[in-house]
C-alpha cells in the first residue's frame, strides 16, 4: 500500500472514530452481531479486558491517542460514567 493511500485510510479512521457530537457521545459500531468490542484497562491489546460491549452501546469519549498502530480512545459508559477504559477508535461512531 502506498504512503498516500495509507495516510488517507488513517485519516478516515481517525475522523470516524474520534469525531463526536458536542458532548463527546459515541456508540459502538462494527463489532458485529455475534461479537463484542473489548473495553480494556489501557490503550492496547496487551491490557486486560474489563468487559465486552455490544454494538449500540453508548459511550462518552474522553480523548484518543495512537498506540501500537491503532488509535485508542479512553471512554466511559454513558449509563455508568464510573466504568471507564479504552477501546479501538475504529469501532466508534457518532450518534
Amino acid at each position: 500500500m502506498s504512503n498516500s493511500k495509507f495516510s488517507t485510510i488513517l485519516a478516515l479512521i481517525l475522523v470516524a472514530g474520534c469525531s463526536t457530537g458536542s458532548d463527546g457521545r459515541v456508540m459502538v459500531k462494527g463489532a458485529g452481531p455475534d461479537d463484542l468490542l473489548k473495553l480494556r484497562s489501557g490503550p492496547g491489546l496487551e491490557h486486560d479486558i474489563i468487559m465486552g460491549l455490544p454494538d449500540g452501546t453508548r459511550l462518552v469519549r474522553r480523548g484518543c491517542k495512537p498506540t501500537g498502530g491503532r488509535t485508542w480512545c479512553r471512554v466511559s459508559l454513558a449509563d455508568s460514567p464510573k466504568t471507564m477504559g479504552y477501546v479501538s477508535a475504529e469501532y466508534l461512531a457518532v450518534f
